[in-house]
C-alpha cells in the first residue's frame, strides 16, 4: 500500500517523478540503509547508539531461543571457557556461549563484549558447523557451541557450572 502511495504521489507532482529515488522502494537494495551488520558467528547493530531489543540463540539443531536484554543481569568473559550470559526472569537462565577469540573486534567496530552485550548491540548468536568453523579467518570470532540452562532454584546453577564450566565457578569464602 505504501508503494502505492508514493507512485501516486509521484504521478500528481510532476516535480516528483525525475527524482524517484528518494522513494522507499527504490533504497530496499542499498546495503548502507540496513542497520544489521553480522559476521559468521553473529549478528550486530552498526549504529554506536542503536540498542536491541532482545537477542537470539540460534542453536545448531535449528532450534531459536530468545531473550530479552531487559532480563540480562550480567555477564561474565573467560578466555578459555566463554562467555556466560545470566538471564532472570520466572526461571533463572544461564547461556554458556563457547568459542575461540568471542573478544575479537569484527570490523574494527564490535565485539561480543564491551562493544557488543554492553552496549546491547548483538542481535543472534549461532553455533557454527565444522566447515564455518574452518572457513573462518584467521583471529575471527567462532563459536563452537552455545548451552542454555534454566534453574528454579539458587543450589542448581551452582551444581551446573561445577560440570560443565569450572572455570566461572567462584570459591565461595
Amino acid at each position: 500500500m505504501h508503494e502505492n502511495i508514493d507512485v501516486l504521489e509521484a504521478n500528481r507532482n510532476p516535480h516528483l517523478t525525475g527524482a524517484p529515488s528518494w522513494l522507499p522502494k527504490d533504497r530496499v537494495n542499498e546495503k548502507d540503509d540496513t542497520p544489521e551488520e553480522s559476521c559468521l558467528a553473529f549478528g550486530y547493530l552498526r549504529g554506536l547508539h542503536d540498542r536491541a531489543l532482545a537477542i537470539e540463540f540460534r542453536l545448531g539443531n535449528g532450534n531459536r531461543d530468545y531473550f530479552s536484554y531487559s532480563h540480562l543481569a550480567s555477564w561474565r568473559f573467560n578466555p578459555s571457557v566463554g562467555l556466560l550470559l545470566k538471564f532472570t526472569d520466572d526461571l533463572l537462565t544461564l547461556v554458556l556461549v563457547r568459542g575461540s577469540n568471542l573478544d575479537a573486534l569484527v570490523k574494527q567496530s564490535v565485539n561480543l563484549t564491551d562493544r557488543g552485550f554492553q552496549r546491547h548491540r548483538i542481535l543472534w548468536l549461532r553455533e557454527m558447523d565444522e566447515m564455518e568453523l574452518r572457513k573462518a579467518g584467521k583471529g575471527e570470532p567462532t563459536i563452537d557451541r552455545i548451552e542454555i540452562a534454566e534453574f528454579a532454584s539458587q543450589e542448581e546453577p551452582d551444581d551446573w557450572l561445577k560440570k560443565n564450566a569450572p572455570g566461572f565457578v567462584r570459591p565461595k569464602k
